[in-house]
């Protein structure tokens, strides 16, 4: 039996506002509506649904898992959370892992350890630098570090000795850095703000100045990390090695995880006792994430996550050419920001598209975002476009 929207606005707290169409059933890059009705998901819940839906590999590893153990606290470990974290120590930078539910945890971990390693040099090194525009959770403290007031706003007093300076920007960063800081925070695109990837030359800078002030080079790799950008993580498509990094969403494939990749050294600072995460490391969610990594670290999935990315780059040219709805078109991999053309909104083409049946993001009010699973075949990326041209054709009017 059905349950309508309307439900929503009676038992839920209402610091959302979802569509009135609610999908039941995902398969692939689609998903299915109460109607049956299916919809080309370009989307993938925010970057989370690596695999799409209802991967037959995730489906069996979480399957698996569910008959064996569910549960079992940090008092103990489990096997999944080992082997992941072995996978994870083994392809990328990291020699520790912390594992938790999600991306404000991992960031929220990650902040934590910058201040804890700055106090023990000298209790005056406990300033962060972050970016403006940059967004890194919805606690408190992560939203004090992302550079965006509106999230923080009447939520006041909120945690100090954070400062933020321009994206980009690395007289700004030289002008910010100095012997008191623990930390600069960078995400290497800038994902909610809209798909503003970092310049080469700004991450490289970075890791020389956090290097000199003896501070942490933090990447927020929560959405551009497990394969989104065409690397596993997107410090490697930079080639720029930071001391911490933190990813999430598509870590799991949609179950929730999140984990915080670091250094041993630095990893020894955080002693039994000093930090948790009551579910961090579930054995369920570590089932899912280690067929994750196992899939997108096949060379087949990389290579079309490259071959996607130049089909849909290509089509929204043709799209920019018929109909001038925006004016460029940036990104990596397949986390891609079209910048509006001046009077066009994100949401009227985000509601046009869901009514043609492709489904997309917003980034800010003015980009419309592109995120779709790395598994996306080149026949359901031609009819989410085809159906995104119909869109485009009622916003045009």
């Amino acid at each position: 039996m059905s349950i309508s929207r309307d439900v929503f606005d009676t038992v839920m707290v209402p610091n959302y506002a979802p569509s009135a169409i609610i999908p039941v059933r995902g398969e692939g890059a689609r998903w299915f509506d109460q109607n049956g009705r299916d919809y080309l998901d370009f989307a993938a819940g925010i970057a989370v649904n690596t695999l799409g839906h209802a991967h037959p590999a995730l489906v069996a590893a979480i399957t698996e898992q569910a008959q064996k153990l569910w549960h079992v606290s940090n008092v103990l470990t489990n096997e999944p959370a080992l082997k992941l974290a072995q996978k994870l120590v083994a392809n990328t930078f990291a020699e520790r892992v912390f594992f938790c539910n999600s991306g404000a945890e991992a960031n929220e971990a990650a902040f934590k350890l910058a201040r804890r390693v700055g106090n023990l040099k000298d209790p005056g090194k406990n300033r962060i630098v972050a970016c403006i525009n940059g967004f890194h959770g919805r606690t408190l403290f992560t939203v004090s570090v992302g550079g965006q007031p509106k999230y923080a706003q009447s939520f006041e007093p909120l945690p100090g000795n954070i400062e933020h300076v321009p994206f980009n920007d690395v007289a700004a960063l030289e002008a910010a850095m100095g012997p008191d800081v623990c930390a600069f925070v960078v995400e290497p695109i800038q994902g909610e703000s809209g798909v503003m990837p970092a310049a080469q030359a700004y991450l490289q800078r970075a890791r020389e100045l956090t290097t000199r002030h003896d501070a942490l080079l933090i990447f927020d790799e929560v959405q551009t990390g497990n394969g989104r950008t065409g690397h596993l993580y997107a410090y490697q498509h930079f080639g720029v090695v930071p001391d911490v990094l933190s990813t999430a969403k598509g870590l799991g494939g949609g179950f929730p995880i999140g984990a915080m990749l670091t250094t041993d050294a630095l990893a020894q600072t955080l002693q039994p006792g000093t930090h948790g995460s009551t579910y961090g490391g579930n054995p369920l969610g570590c089932a899912v994430a280690g067929a994750v990594l196992d899939e997108v670290l096949k060379p087949a999935l990389q290579a079309n996550v490259q071959a996607r990315h130049r089909q849909l780059v290509a089509g929204l040219a043709s799209l920019q050419h018929d109909f001038g709805l925006w004016t460029s078109v940036r990104g990596l991999g397949l986390l891609i920001g079209a910048v509006l053309a001046p009077g066009r909104t994100a949401a009227s083409l985000v509601a046009a598209g869901l009514e043609a049946g492709v489904w997309m993001l917003q980034a800010g009010p003015e980009v419309l975002r592109f995120a779709p699973p790395l598994n996306i075949t080149e026949a359901e990326m031609a009819e989410g476009l085809a159906r995104l041209r119909v869109a485009c054709k009622v916003v045009q009017g």
